[in-house]
């Protein structure tokens, strides 16, 4: 079986906590206590150094363990600054320090999410006295660097790493136990309702629930939609609503069905034929194609829209959302022995900043359905 580890917020709260401490009673915790609240149960995280700027200000460090997630995170530092404050009226201020990034289309905010800001407020109020306030800084020393091997620039995030997440617990999501694990909520949840939402990461359950859809009809998928999808089938779930950032959720229209970038790629490739299909210039397709990512793509065509008046992103994506729901049908299909009803695929893809690009007719059909 593999070792689950904890996510970044969880050491950043750790650390807090930690710091926090040493300014209320100047002793050095070798363990902090944080109650994850998702799930409803408390980590032991082990500090690994303490001190005190001053009299006002203490920092904590603790080291991060993802367990045997293959996170490029694992065994990074994390740091917590705590301060003493007197003004202000929230009891708890929380800052983004170094290698903490900032997210571009949320006016540099720093990319510490809903489920940390709670963990962090939720364990630090506790230790609290009434009257008592601080300031918080969450640095990542290492955050800078680590960040140009991630994705977050696609999601507008730069200059650092994201404290994201809806859970404590990290899972290997590339692994076989994982998929068990996928596939155990599936089932569960099949059994109560008969259309779904995969979403293959947190940008992806982040938005859908601000979009109104029951979070109770959200499946996490990670990289492995393939599966996912056949075993929707075997469960007897009519319909699924496919709705993940467009880089990833393209593939599917190239028939990659695990979209792990280690296995396949083919965006470029996926994007150039559908700007051929619908009648781009050969030059512009050339562009298109040689665009280092599907979000520069994504942009050269924008641009092409505001220069011609034309609608070659609509036209594009429409494309490939279609396709996305035939491919879909058809590895399903392809990977039933079931004389059953195959499931109704739509699907929704959406820009680096979390705004819907294009969404299927069949997703547009599904989504009365899901809120």
């Amino acid at each position: 079986m593999s070792r689950s580890g904890y996510t970044l917020p969880v050491f950043a709260c750790a650390s807090a906590v930690a710091a926090l401490n040493w300014l209320r009673d100047r002793q050095p915790l070798s363990i902090a206590s944080v109650d994850l609240i998702e799930p409803a149960q408390i980590a032991e995280i082990p500090i690994e150094q303490v001190a005190g700027l001053s009299e006002n200000i203490a920092l904590a460090i603790t080291r991060s363990d993802p367990g045997d997630n293959l996170d490029l995170t694992k065994d990074t530092p994390i740091w917590a600054m705590v301060e003493w404050r007197k003004e202000g009226d929230e009891a708890v201020i929380i800052q983004g320090g170094e290698g903490i990034g900032r997210q571009m289309n949320a006016g540099d905010a720093p990319a510490i999410y809903a489920y940390a800001q709670r963990l962090l407020q939720e364990n630090l109020r506790r230790i609290l006295a009434p009257g008592e306030k601080i300031t918080v800084t969450i640095i990542l020393p290492e955050g800078r660097s680590l960040a140009v091997r991630t994705s977050n620039a696609a999601f507008g995030v730069v200059e650092g790493l994201s404290l994201l997440g809806t859970t404590g617990i990290s899972q290997p999501l590339s692994t076989p136990d994982q998929l068990a694990a996928f596939r155990a909520e599936l089932q569960e949840k099949a059994s109560r309702f008969e259309s779904l939402v995969f979403c293959i990461g947190e940008n992806g359950l982040d938005l859908a629930r601000k979009l109104g859809i029951n979070p109770e009809k959200l499946v996490k998928t990670a990289n492995w939609l393939g599966p996912m999808l056949v075993e929707a089938n075997i469960q007897g779930v009519k319909e699924i609503l496919l709705f993940g950032y467009h880089g990833k959720l393209m593939k599917l229209a190239g028939g990659i069905f695990h979209t792990h970038h280690h296995l396949a790629d083919g965006r470029r490739e996926i994007l150039a034929a559908h700007c051929a299909i619908v009648g781009l210039k050969s030059l512009d397709i050339q562009a298109v194609f040689n665009s280092p990512t599907a979000e520069a793509a994504l942009s050269y065509l924008r641009s092409l829209d505001a220069l011609s008046g034309n609608d070659w992103v609509n036209q594009v994506y429409n494309a490939i959302a279609e396709t996305i729901d035939t491919r879909s049908k058809e590895y399903i299909q392809s990977h039933s022995e079931l004389s059953i009803d195959v499931t109704v695929c739509g699907s929704i893809l959406f820009d680096r900043d979390r705004k819907i690009i294009v969404k299927s007719k069949t997703a547009g059909q599904l989504m009365g359905k899901l809120c």
